[in-house]
């Protein structure tokens, strides 16, 4: 795992993944909740967040 809170911060801090093309977009979760962030390359609403490895 991340032993490092900067790097914690970095890979999963405000990074989503799309749900139906698997790309990431990082973002303000608050905007996601209220379904204004889109996908760049689907332009689907649909998004998670990433999972920690």
């Amino acid at each position: 795992m991340v032993k490092f809170p900067e790097a914690n911060q970095r890979l999963y801090g405000n990074m989503f993944v799309c749900r139906k093309c698997k790309s990431k977009k990082r973002a303000d979760p608050a905007k996601i909740r209220k379904g204004k962030v889109t996908c760049r390359n689907c332009s689907s609403k649909a998004l998670r967040p990433v999972r920690k490895k």
